[in-house]
């Protein structure tokens, strides 16, 4: 019987960093609310330096600060790292999570129809292939339900598009797009089986990126972060019992297209391989 191994100081501090930081995104430790170290050690059975570093690192991504005469304090949300792929991570763990992916999408709305219209006036010819080819294979991995391949598919396809707009800002916004896309299958808010619409609007993305098309490519976009919006709605009302996250009309059933169960369409100046080139 082999002995387990021991839990080294770095494993020990990444659990409490998580723990904590879960904590603080929940509410459990509210803002404002003192943390005593000495407490943390106990109650997590962790050495002092294994403390003051989680204290280090949430500290960094704004969710506690050292104050003179109180000493460690959590800190409300709107000091907090938002952009932080952990924070984000966190913020989408808790019971807040539809506020979280709302809020989210609303950044992609901002960004992603930009950076495909940007792509269709600057991106090559070659560059608008290989998104036509991305976007066959992920309409091939979603007719399939194979969610794993299409997530990761998903994930490369936007992050594509924004480093093909030719902006490295938006290019360094694909960290987030993942963490988006990432929570949104983890909490179980996509759908087993991607709807035809969205499907089809990848297609019509990569099409018009490779035509040149920026006005179409915004568009497709455009409908692409509405739609995401529409279906964790829905998905979220459903799983509690038909109760609507709010009265916006976005949250609503998803539009289906009388295509559902063909071939994406495509003009026939696209060009769709639907081989891994």
């Amino acid at each position: 019987m082999k002995t387990p191994k021991a839990e080294s100081p770095t494993d020990r501090h990444t659990a409490l960093v998580q723990r904590l930081g879960l904590a603080i995104a929940e509410g459990s430790l509210a803002p404002n609310s003192v943390v005593r170290l000495d407490e943390l050690e106990a109650q997590h059975k962790v050495s002092r330096s294994v403390v003051r570093e989680a204290a280090r690192v949430l500290s960094s991504k704004g969710m506690l600060a050292s104050r003179r005469r109180f000493g460690t304090v959590v800190q409300p949300e709107e000091a907090w790292n938002l952009y932080d792929p952990q924070v984000i991570r966190w913020r989408l763990a808790s019971s807040r999570r539809l506020e979280q992916l709302q809020a989210l999408n609303e950044l992609r709305g901002a960004i992603e129809p930009q950076a495909a219209r940007l792509a269709a006036e600057r991106a090559s010819w070659d560059a608008g292939s290989d998104l036509v080819s991305l976007a066959a294979r992920l309409w091939a991995a979603g007719q399939r339900g194979a969610q794993e391949e299409f997530l990761l598919l998903d994930v490369e396809f936007h992050a594509a598009v924004l480093n093909a707009s030719g902006n490295a800002m938006f290019a360094q916004f694909q960290s987030l797009v993942t963490e988006v896309l990432t929570g949104r299958t983890e909490h179980g808010l996509m759908p087993h089986l991607p709807h035809h619409e969205a499907l089809q609007l990848h297609v019509d993305v990569a099409s018009a990126i490779q035509r040149g098309e920026a006005g179409a490519a915004h568009a497709a976009m455009s409908r692409i972060v509405e739609q995401f919006a529409e279906e964790v709605g829905y998905i979220w009302s459903e799983h509690n019992h038909g109760e609507s996250p709010d009265a916006s009309p976005q949250h609503t059933t998803p539009r289906h297209t009388p295509e559902a169960d063909g071939a994406p369409q495509l003009p026939p100046s696209a060009s769709l391989s639907t081989t891994d080139g």
